[in-house]
């Protein structure tokens, strides 16, 4: 193990797939805020811990059945000639899901609140939280594993980054959801964001390749003119 982290090159991967994991986990942490939304208060900090410490074990189980991962990529049955896989399978089922819970959500946050009550339940309190993070991770997770395999050779540093990346998250999952709660139009841009990753990763699954970098660019542009309109009416006179 020490021998391994002697090698610049092992140093290089694991930087590289912190950074990898870090950016990729941007949805998975905006994914946790929607929902710890809707819990009470005292139970918001716990669902964070709870929920990123269930993605990091999912991810680390991810890498550790890397065998079974790439077996995913096999085709499964064809489709209009179209090859399915147990990948598009799973990107599928998660982008239709984000879009639901997405749009649902849009609903609920623009009818206001009497119609959340529809809503409540299972899925609304801390196990269903958590158990839905860790469910969603799965897909959040699957081609950033996939591509961990093709960056680096030891699975020793895939799960170093792993660890470390969930980490970093924790400490700023917290601040960065109670922003995006704190701003209706702010909540409103997040959920967009998601919705938008449900189209990508259906559209994975169908078999269309979108490059993620569009979508995180053009949400990044939003949130620029978000946060300046935001300052904008701080500093307007009341």
């Amino acid at each position: 193990m020490l021998e391994l982290f002697s090698n610049p090159d092992a140093w290089i991967a694991l930087l590289t797939l912190t950074a990898l994991e870090i950016v990729l986990g941007i949805d998975n942490i905006v994914f946790i805020a929607i929902l710890a939304a809707r819990l009470p208060s005292h139970q918001q900090g716990r669902a964070y811990r709870l929920g990123l410490l269930g993605a990091m074990l999912m991810r680390v189980l991810l890498l550790l059945g890397i065998t079974w991962v790439m077996g995913l990529t096999k085709p499964l049955f064809q489709v209009f000639e179209h090859p399915i896989s147990g990948r598009d399978l799973i990107l599928l089922g998660g982008g239709l899901f984000l879009i639901f819970k997405s749009t649902h959500e849009i609903y609920v946050k623009v009818e206001g609140d009497e119609h959340e009550t529809e809503i409540r339940g299972w899925f609304s309190g801390l196990s269903g939280v958590v158990g839905q993070i860790m469910v969603l991770d799965i897909v959040f997770s699957l081609d950033s594993v996939i591509t961990a395999v093709g960056m680096a050779k030891d699975i020793e540093v895939m799960v170093a980054a792993v660890m470390i990346a969930i980490l970093i998250m924790m400490i700023f999952a917290k601040p960065i959801g109670d922003f995006v709660n704190r701003y209706p139009s702010m909540k409103i841009l997040a959920l967009a964001f998601l919705l938008l990753i449900g189209v990508l990763l259906t559209a994975e699954g169908l078999g269309q390749h979108l490059n993620k970098g569009y979508i995180y660019f053009a949400m990044a542009f939003s949130l620029s003119v978000e946060l300046l309109n935001i300052r904008r009416q701080k500093k307007a006179p009341a």
